[in-house]
């Protein structure tokens, strides 16, 4: 990896939430993946774990996930990566002691943040109005599988679920005729909703900040997703009539893939009308430079698929150092292609610190990845390790018990 030497966790929070409280009542990925976004730039995170689960274990279902740890069971590998900076409370909230601990937190917060089914939250009193009761500035955001004014309102929402209902399983079989639908292999469903659900909190903050008024938010993974991939993919379909096909010509095309060269793969992507004439120079193919298809962007685009034929008989003619260093100085975008195993190799990713090493007090080395975003007044920076389950309960505890004689 980019860092063999152990980081040092830091003091204090720097980013620009310093000094936002949120209660976090979200598990598996979708809910933990917005909440670390905003931990990270300096939001007081509190984690409410169960300590009760399907098998027994109690908590967010991730720490269970395989490739644990031996030393720390609980930590598991996707949870240690979405769940840094956060405190963890291990609280059964249908108890009446519990519930009072949950009324005090959600007094002291900005932000109750839940995926937790609205069914459930309020059966516990914790819907809106029964928050709200508690602390009318709240802000309140809810992450569901579909929006409440539908008719799936309230069913049951997972990633596979989602991609299949969202579009998102029918695109490659647009790209390469296979009628199979299929699932891309990346939570893509559960990302893109926590990326949504922070930006919603941070929205919601915002004009908190300007009038002082809470609210209630919702964020559904199924309309998340579709409007993502829709933003390319409704493409002819814009219009009334269509003008053209479903998905995004460009993309949907079986020549779009990483280019082989002598000895591996080139990421290779000439886009303007000024890149190709460069590129066919290049490959000694001065003869298509005047070629009337070529000379225009539309052109370009209508004629993609065979402009990416071209390029998939001409890369095998050198290997890809010499392909990087010829189309660099003709300034055609270019990359190597990285295996996940090249990553922690990566000279970019190595010179901007991305896999940063730390020493868990009980699970012992392991690596982080930092915020991609650089802020020059309020940087983000790690705080806390991820949490060992309940791990801040007495903490938390004893915070209550103070506000409360206070």
């Amino acid at each position: 990896m980019s860092s063999e030497v152990f980081k040092t966790l830091a003091s204090e929070a720097t980013g620009p939430f310093k000094g936002v409280r949120i209660i976090d009542m979200t598990g598996v990925v979708f809910g933990a993946y917005a909440t670390q976004i905003l931990a990270d730039l300096g939001a007081d995170v509190i984690k409410i774990e169960s300590p009760g689960g399907p098998r027994g274990e109690g908590g967010d279902v991730m720490r269970w996930t395989p490739a644990q740890n031996p030393k720390a069971p609980d930590l598991g590998p996707i949870f240690v990566t979405i769940n840094r900076n956060k405190k963890s409370a291990l609280l059964d909230i249908s108890t009446p002691e519990h519930k009072e601990v949950m009324v005090e937190l959600l007094k002291s917060a900005d932000v109750l943040a839940s995926t937790v089914r609205y069914e459930g939250m309020t059966r516990l009193g914790l819907d809106y109005e029964g928050v709200k009761a508690i602390n009318p500035e709240i802000v309140y955001v809810h992450g569901s599988g579909y929006g409440a004014a539908g008719p799936r309102a309230g069913e049951p929402a997972y990633d596979d679920l989602i991609q299949a209902a969202s579009g998102c399983a029918d695109l490659l079989s647009r790209v390469d005729g296979n009628p199979e639908p299929r699932y891309l292999p990346t939570l893509v469903g559960d990302k893109v909703s926590g990326l949504f659900m922070s930006q919603a909190i941070m929205a919601a903050l915002f004009h908190k900040q300007k009038t002082g008024e809470g609210q209630f938010v919702e964020v559904p993974m199924f309309e998340s997703v579709t409007s993502f991939i829709l933003a390319e993919h409704m493409f002819g379909h814009v219009y009334d009539p269509p003008t053209g096909q479903w998905a995004y010509s460009r993309l949907a095309n079986p020549a779009r893939r990483p280019f082989r060269t002598k000895d591996g793969f080139l990421g290779l992507m000439p886009y303007s009308v000024g890149h190709w004439r460069r590129f066919f120079k290049l490959a000694d193919l001065a003869e298509l430079i005047e070629d009337e298809r070529f000379q225009t962007q539309t052109g370009i685009a209508q004629n993609i698929r065979e402009l990416y034929g071209i390029l998939e008989k001409s890369t095998i003619h050198k290997t890809t150092e010499e392909w990087i260093a010829a189309l660099a100085s003709k300034g055609v975008p270019a990359v190597p292609v990285n295996r996940l195993d090249d990553l922690p190799t990566d000279k970019q990713l190595a010179a901007v610190d991305f896999f940063q090493k730390y020493d868990h007090p009980v699970a012992g080395a392991y690596y982080s990845i930092r915020s991609p975003m650089l802020f020059s007044k309020t940087p983000a920076n790690i705080r806390l390790h991820p949490p060992r389950l309940g791990e801040h309960t007495e903490e938390i505890m004893a915070e209550v018990k103070a506000r409360k004689g206070a």
